[in-house]
């Protein structure tokens, strides 16, 4: 099965626009990534309140505010 890469963000977010072609240059052509807007959702809200932006691969925290795309790299070798 394929990892599940997400990044978790909120509009008007400056640091979740620096996240996108973080996530999308770690995973590269090989692994899909979904963004999910935190702001429709209580319960993301709670969860990662003001962490955003969070990386998550398989469900597993990776990164958050600024995110490392050799973290993120990491995560998908481990997995």
């Amino acid at each position: 099965m394929p990892a599940r890469v997400v990044l978790y963000t909120r509009p008007g977010c400056h640091l979740c626009d620096e996240a996108r072609p973080v996530v999308a240059a770690a995973c590269g052509r090989k692994v899909a990534w979904d963004e999910v807007d935190i702001s429709a959702d209580a319960v993301l809200t709670e969860r990662f309140g003001e962490q955003i932006p969070v990386v998550t691969v398989d469900d597993a925290v990776v990164g958050f505010w600024r995110i490392d795309e050799a973290r993120v790299k990491a995560a998908l070798k481990r997995r």
